[in-house]
């Protein structure tokens, strides 16, 4: 297949794929697919979030941030290493890189449902006591995100010729993270490391990610001609990216793609920016040895056999969330 270098990324409609006839659910496998082998980005509408909890969402985390500090903090954690609750100013930085990123974010994580003993293995949740809607809000979200993420898993299943239902039993109660984020503002550039940005170039270590609007433009993702080109979403959309757990199970036959989030004109900086990405992981145990599939004489195997859960404590180690 020939390489498309997108000026922008391409728009799908997740109704092609849940109601629309076979040709249509099989044009979007195919259209989602070309996408992900060239550019690892999709926008997605009729994805199940409602105008009205998005409004709800941003409304509850913009009040959980202008908190003092001082209660802010009393949702961090260390000893979870950024598995739950509230994680500071700059404590997070981008791999390869050790000055941390400007921003501060709060993690939920998994509901887990029935009996399953991965129940006693995640560490709770945190609420934090001052807003009450909090938890049914951002819990609302979060199954919401996970269902769309669940059918995003299956397109993308059929595309990689394998069984429409292959991912279910390695995504049901995964280790999924939905993460609100506060970019804060600064009053004084001058007064941050020069190399300081809101989030420096990488790529997300988990299998999807799927990101609403964010409040203000910022977000950009690297062509592989070298380009930063902009992400832009209508606002009926939301975005649907590669992570590094699929690249590396599809031998990099969907790519992961690097992409930042760049700091705004120094006379902006002093503005907030508010994002919410939803982490789609897998249970610890799921395998992420190349599919045999996606491995060829012209595609030789590019990684050491090795598990979800494995991976990710790597990864946390290297962007500074586990010391």
């Amino acid at each position: 297949m020939s390489e498309q270098l997108f000026d922008e990324i391409p728009s799908l409609d997740l109704a092609d794929f849940n109601a629309g006839s076979e040709t249509t659910k099989s044009k979007f496998v195919k259209d989602l697919g070309n996408t992900y082998q060239n550019i690892g980005f999709v926008a997605i509408k009729n994805h199940g979030l409602s105008d009205e909890l998005v409004r709800q969402l941003y409304e509850t985390i913009e009040e959980f941030f202008k908190l003092p500090e001082s209660i802010k903090t009393k949702y961090e954690k260390p000893e979870l290493f950024g598995q739950r609750g509230y994680i500071g100013k700059g404590k997070e930085h981008a791999k390869g890189r050790t000055t941390g990123d400007l921003k501060e974010f709060y993690h939920i994580g998994q509901f887990v449902e029935g009996n399953d003993s991965l129940a006693n293995k995640y560490p709770h949740n945190i609420w934090p006591e001052e807003i009450k809607k909090f938890e049914a809000i951002t819990r609302e979200t979060y199954q919401t995100l996970e269902k769309t993420g669940k059918t995003m898993l299956q397109a993308i299943a059929l595309y990689l010729e394998l069984p429409e239902n292959y991912f279910e039993n390695k995504v049901h109660n995964g280790n999924s993270i939905l993460r609100p984020i506060h970019y804060f503002p600064i009053d004084d550039p001058d007064s941050v490391p020069s190399d300081a940005v809101r989030a420096a170039e990488h790529g997300d270590i988990n299998l999807i990610t799927l990101l609403m609007g964010a409040s203000a433009d910022g977000l950009q993702v690297l062509r592989r001609d070298g380009k930063w080109i902009p992400i832009t979403a209508l606002p009926d959309q939301i975005v649907v990216n590669v992570g590094d757990m699929l690249a590396r199970l599809t031998n990099d036959k969907l790519k992961s793609t690097i992409h930042r989030v760049v700091n705004p004109p120094k006379e902006l900086m002093s503005t907030s920016r508010y994002s919410i990405p939803f982490f789609m992981h897998p249970r610890a145990d799921m395998d992420l040895t190349c599919l045999k599939n996606c491995i060829n004489k012209n595609y030789p195997k590019l990684y050491e056999d090795m598990t979800a859960g494995e991976f990710l404590h790597q990864r946390l180690a290297e962007i500074g969330l586990i010391k």
